[in-house]
């Protein structure tokens, strides 16, 4: 007897770092109408694990502005900065198997090693490179209470790595050459936004993860975790990123295409999804 296959689960993942905009209510709203044709539902997550940049008042401002653009999520809300214990035994746990190196290189040094002047791409981190890392043979430290470096995960170099896109297809990337080792704990004693993801994601039964193509690239890095931890990887489906007048894709700083921003100027939820 064939096994039936799962409810679906799906997730609105916002991080309260500032005023959601018009490329967020796009990818919500794929994200409620993928869930709904699935007969499925969405949980609500609060990804405010940056204590430096999230702001209660955006938490308040995020959970009213989707409601007002229609969209329905299953009580209550899921909120990073309250299930660190989770991401602490995952990291226990990829220590343990020997997956992940503690590294005092800054970003800067990476740019600087790799030739990149000027960080202009803010949205993935840059190639780690070769020469920074340990060798296998160096003796891995214990893993201190709290966490005073950076942690990397190690990626198998030459590896390709394929995923089905929902959006757009087969995508294929070579570990160590189209992104290389990269964060899973900072210094600050938090988790990166790869572990927290997955371990989230992983524990929430989350069947497809609706996000931007801007995180297509984070896809790769995340699968090595799932399988890392030994976990199932979701299907993943990466919107089309909306852009301003000037082709640029839009950020919490366009303040002018912020829903809250539109919803005081008069427009309803249904003019914004109309010029969908």
């Amino acid at each position: 007897m064939a096994t039936p296959a799962p409810v679906y689960r799906g997730r609105l993942a916002p991080s309260p770092t500032g005023l959601l905009h018009l490329g967020h209510a796009k990818t919500f709203w794929t994200a409620q109408a993928r869930a709904q044709a699935a007969g499925g539902h969405l949980l609500l997550r609060n990804d405010d694990l940056d204590a430096g940049r999230c702001r209660p008042e955006f938490v308040a401002a995020m959970t009213e502005d989707l409601a007002w653009l229609g969209l329905h999520w299953v009580e209550p809300m899921i909120t990073q900065s309250q299930r660190r214990s989770l991401y602490r035994a995952a990291l226990v746990q990829l220590h343990a198997g020997g997956f992940i190196y503690p590294c005092t290189r800054s970003r800067r040094d990476v740019l600087a090693a790799i030739s990149a002047p000027h960080d202009t791409d803010e949205t993935d981190e840059p190639v780690f490179p070769r020469e920074f890392r340990p060798a296998t043979s160096t003796p891995l430290p214990p893993l201190t209470e709290p966490v005073t470096t950076n942690w990397r995960f190690r990626v198998p170099d030459g590896e390709e790595l394929i995923f089905t896109d929902g959006q757009s297809g087969a995508h294929r990337a070579l570990a160590g050459r189209d992104f290389g080792d990269f964060l899973v704990w900072r210094k600050d004693d938090l988790p990166s936004y790869q572990l927290a993801c997955v371990v989230d994601d992983a524990a929430l039964n989350i069947t497809e993860v609706v996000r931007g193509e801007d995180l297509r690239q984070s896809t790769f890095r995340q699968l090595l975790i799932y399988r890392a931890l030994k976990l199932n990887a979701p299907a993943f489906y990466h919107c089309p990123l909306i852009t301003d007048e000037r082709g640029v894709r839009l950020a919490k700083r366009h303040d002018a295409l912020a829903l809250r921003t539109l919803r005081t100027a008069g427009h309803t939820a249904a003019d914004v999804r109309a010029n969908w």
